[in-house]
């Protein structure tokens, strides 16, 4: 356990303290300390400024279609996954729809921009056939469904993991006695499947909620010109290009504070609310 916890206690407890360049005027050359506080000026700059909002409104936006859209998927194809009879076949599928998550988003983005692109595959075969092309990578309007599109292409194959994990802890008892009292497969899932594994999927959005003001700092670093900031621009990339490219690292990190503090917020009161519907929740 030793290096787990040194991992969270040096990069994650011990970057606490780093929270007060938020509050700073921070000068990389006088230091964390010796840089001239300046309260919440960042963060009143920070709320006063348009650019933030348009950050703020495409993370949100792109967050809820994930939520929406990529969270159950994974669900859907554990289902799935699991009704297949053929050992042999499911652990060889189950390999294929992992692989895509050992890509990095370097490779995910080019893929898409060879198959999507201006001069892409796609493009390439409607202009043979005589057909009218689209780009839809450098399309603005549909920039945020295919980063949802990407998001499940690479992931909900690794994310089946926890809940397969989940179905195989079900009690096969329970399949069989509800088909015998003459419950189909809609009914058997809606009955003994789905409450069996809500803890799993409660606790799973919970976390969810958690990260969901971070919906892919690479991804949407790689594709942001395409489309242009007002539309690809989001909290990961606004704090990027603020901090480490423009060099005020003071804005900045009260950019990310908040994000951090918004997330924390939304564990602590989904948990709530799990505790209040009866289940564990996070933590109790």
């Amino acid at each position: 356990m030793v290096p787990g916890l040194a991992y969270f206690l040096v990069f994650h407890y011990g970057a606490f303290i780093a929270n007060a360049v938020a509050f700073k005027e921070y000068v990389p050359f006088d230091g964390l300390w010796a840089s001239p506080w300046v309260g919440t000026a960042n963060f009143e700059r920070m709320f006063g400024d348009p650019d933030f909002w348009h950050a703020m409104w495409n993370t949100l936006f792109i967050a809820v279609l994930q939520l929406v859209f990529f969270f159950p998927a994974p669900l859907a194809l554990a289902l799935l996954l699991h009704s297949l009879t053929s050992d042999l076949l499911r652990r060889l599928t189950q390999s294929v729809i992992y692989l895509p998550h050992f890509l990095s988003w370097v490779v995910v983005v080019a893929l898409f921009q060879q198959v999507l692109g201006d001069t892409g595959l796609l493009n390439t075969t409607l202009s043979d056939a005589g057909l009218h092309t689209v780009d839809i990578i450098g399309n603005p309007d549909a920039y945020k469904p295919l980063v949802v599109i990407e998001v499940i292409w690479k992931d909900a194959g690794w994310g089946t993991i926890i809940f397969l994990a989940a179905l195989m802890q079900v009690d096969e008892q329970l399949y069989e006695a509800s088909a015998i009292d003459g419950a189909g497969p809609w009914r058997r899932f809606w009955h003994v499947t789905l409450p069996s594994i809500r803890p799993i999927i409660i606790l799973l959005l919970i976390m969810r909620l958690g990260d969901i003001l971070s919906v892919g700092f690479e991804q949407m670093l790689l594709q942001r010109q395409s489309v242009g900031p007002e539309v690809g621009e989001v909290l990961d990339t606004f704090v990027f290009w603020q901090g480490i490219v423009g060099g005020d690292t003071g804005y900045a990190a009260a950019a990310g504070l908040f994000k951090g503090v918004v997330g924390a917020a939304l564990v602590f009161t989904a948990n709530r609310v799990a505790h209040r519907l009866g289940e564990q929740g996070v933590y109790k």
